[in-house]
């Protein structure tokens, strides 16, 4: 009999990753899985609230699943990314990273800019770039398979609005993909 729980996405610049949260509330047990992988295995626990840190993906970025007694033997659990909430942690997100998800000969590509390093990083791979200062703004160079790509960065020309940044593949513009 499985203990499962909970079960998170959380979306890296490394890819998507699955969170599984185990919890025996007879037997103490916890286990956490990141992407199918057992990460922490704990029996006999007493104390049934508390908290599992491990991390997740590439980066070794922080992650902490929070349990907590809401009414007598009912459970809350929560998900912290950096030690935000993953609701808070995703709209931070949002605002730091550009995600593309396109396809290229058959193959399914999910392409991340972070925009606060200017890391670009393709299937969960970072990949080497160049940068080059062009009239109206920047372009970051790179190729997936034989394919020419650049992400162009030019001003929005509004404060609030910011740099806005374009993934040209191949001559073409790729639309932006929401928070993926």
């Amino acid at each position: 009999m499985t203990d499962l729980v909970a079960v998170w996405e959380v979306a890296l610049s490394d890819g998507i990753h699955k969170i599984e949260f185990e919890h025996g509330t007879t037997s103490g047990k916890r286990v956490v899985y990141v992407d199918g992988k057992e990460e922490i295995r704990r029996e006999w626990m007493f104390k049934l609230v508390g908290k599992e840190t491990f991390s997740v993906g590439v980066a070794k970025t922080k992650a902490t699943i929070n349990i907590d007694a809401v009414s007598g033997f009912a459970y809350e659990y929560t998900l912290e990314i950096d030690g935000k909430s993953l609701k808070k942690y995703m709209e931070n997100r949002s605002k730091t990273t550009n995600t593309w998800v396109l396809h290229l000969d058959g193959v399914d590509f999910r392409i991340v800019l972070e925009k606060d390093t200017m890391d670009v990083w393709c299937n969960g791979k970072k990949l080497e770039t160049a940068g080059e200062f062009v009239d109206d703004g920047t372009e970051t160079h790179f190729s997936i398979d034989n394919h020419e790509c650049y992400i162009k960065a030019v001003s929005s020309g509004k404060r609030k609005e910011g740099i806005i940044h374009t993934l040209i593949v191949d001559d073409k513009e790729i639309a932006e993909t929401a928070c993926l």
